[in-house]
């Protein structure tokens, strides 16, 4: 009798966790799931610091940028692992943040208003393409050579980021680029944190990223780099950057070109991550598509217009969800304790906003190396594939855009296949994209 009331009650928590999170008693554990989505948030945790860092160069509250990354993270988080019931974990895109800052910010000139606005748009066109399955046909037309690309393109862009903002990597007139001063102040505080970094990463350290990060802002404390003011605190308000949307050109040839560029960014950065993760964690169907695929971009989708109301760049799943899975985590259980984790951090913002760019920089290149192992799945003896590939991947670092390198793939891919008639290997909406993208080059 007692046997029997033990499992009577146990049956109904196992059904809740069924129907909310998709979690499956018979194939998983509780406690599995908790680790993978700890192991998960640690992995990506380096976004609390990272995010503020970048985005604060455009004008907005590094402070109140803080509190906006983890509670755009925890909204977005918490869609995937009740609505998706998959265990990834969303959060302020890298290299999206990187291109809302120094493309549309810096580079264009747009307000940060501005760029909040056309990230919002974007964000319901995304809604509506997802209702409409479109974004799936998309990831159905990239050839497979071309989604392992982008992972690892991606990979450069976020380490040439790293490395300029650590000092390591600085302009020069002559060659473009060179080595910057590694023998003194940030750019040796940044090859400290490389090397305290990579030793972490290379013992398998739980959460080496951020205590990598961590770490190399303490030893930033006596040269004077790091300057904390705290550790433990009230939540910044996000009151300064909140909602501040600039309407007044949204019919604009402007805001129609960013929106423009945001949208096919967005897309291929998320079909990028979303295929790169779940491919990586097996979480696929019998053809090699992602399981749950729409449900994942509503996510997504949804996420992004959500930070966009908060303050923040574009919202997309992390390819550190990778990570979890690897711990064993295959429910939507695995990212709700992500979310969880998100909200205990979110009291530790004096912290977080005072790590300086140094100390971020090692988080940012081992990140880049982790985004690489693509490409080792890319028939480099077949140039219909590798030359498009190669093209996507080396074009993002170098024309510091994630759009660029993408969009030159797509076309190098359908315009060398055509020109040596190996016709069925071109999607008819891929060579629709290769026109429609030659169409921007010419007219945008």
């Amino acid at each position: 009798m007692e046997e029997t009331n033990i499992q009577q009650n146990k049956a109904p928590k196992s059904g809740f966790l069924t129907k909310v999170f998709g979690f499956d008693p018979s194939k998983m554990k509780v406690s599995t799931e908790i680790v993978a989505g700890i192991t998960t948030f640690l992995a990506m945790s380096y976004i609390l610091a990272v995010n503020p860092s970048i985005l604060s160069e455009t004008g907005m509250d590094k402070n109140a940028l803080f509190t906006t990354t983890a509670v755009a993270s925890i909204f977005a988080t918490l869609i995937m692992a009740i609505y998706a019931k998959l265990p990834f974990a969303l959060a302020p895109g890298m290299g999206l943040n990187a291109f809302f800052c120094y493309t549309v910010c810096l580079g264009m000139g747009y307000s940060w208003q501005f760029a909040l606005t056309a990230v919002l748009i974007e964000g319901i066109i995304f809604v509506l393409l997802t209702l409409t399955s479109v974004r799936e046909a998309i990831v159905d037309a990239l050839p497979l050579s071309l989604r392992k690309a982008i992972g690892a393109g991606i990979g450069l862009f976020i380490a040439l980021i790293g490395l300029e903002s650590g000092g390591i990597v600085v302009s020069d007139p002559a060659t473009l680029v060179t080595l910057g001063d590694i023998t003194h102040g940030v750019g040796l505080l940044s090859v400290i944190g490389l090397l305290l970094t990579g030793i972490l990463v290379i013992l398998k350290v739980p959460g080496s990223l951020l205590i990598g990060i961590l770490g190399t802002a303490l030893i930033g404390v006596p040269m004077g780099i790091t300057k904390f003011t705290g550790f433990v605190g009230v939540p910044p308000s996000i009151s300064p950057i909140f909602c501040k949307f600039d309407f007044s050109q949204i019919w604009s040839l402007d805001m129609l070109i960013v929106v423009f560029t945001f949208l096919f960014v967005d897309i291929f950065d998320t079909i990028g991550t979303l295929v790169g993760v779940t491919t990586k964690a097996d979480m696929v169907d019998k053809t090699g598509k992602p399981i749950r695929l729409n449900q994942a971009f509503m996510a997504d989708a949804l996420g992004t217009v959500g930070g966009a109301m908060l303050g923040t760049s574009t919202v997309t799943t992390y390819v550190e969800s990778a990570s979890g899975v690897a711990q064993g985590g295959r429910s939507g259980l695995t990212a709700f304790t992500v979310a969880c984790c998100f909200v205990l951090a979110l009291f530790f913002a004096p912290l977080f906003t005072a790590i300086p760019g140094a100390a971020v920089c090692p988080a940012l290149v081992i990140v880049g190396l982790f985004m690489l192992s693509p490409i080792k799945d890319i028939p480099l003896e077949d140039y219909t594939e590798s030359i498009p590939a190669y093209l996507c991947l080396i074009l993002m670092p170098m024309t510091y855009s994630i759009s660029n390198g993408i969009l030159i793939g797509v076309i190098a891919y359908v315009v060398l296949n055509v020109c040596t008639g190996k016709f069925k290997k071109i999607n008819w909406f891929a060579a629709l994209l290769a026109i429609l993208f030659i169409l921007k080059y010419i007219f945008l």
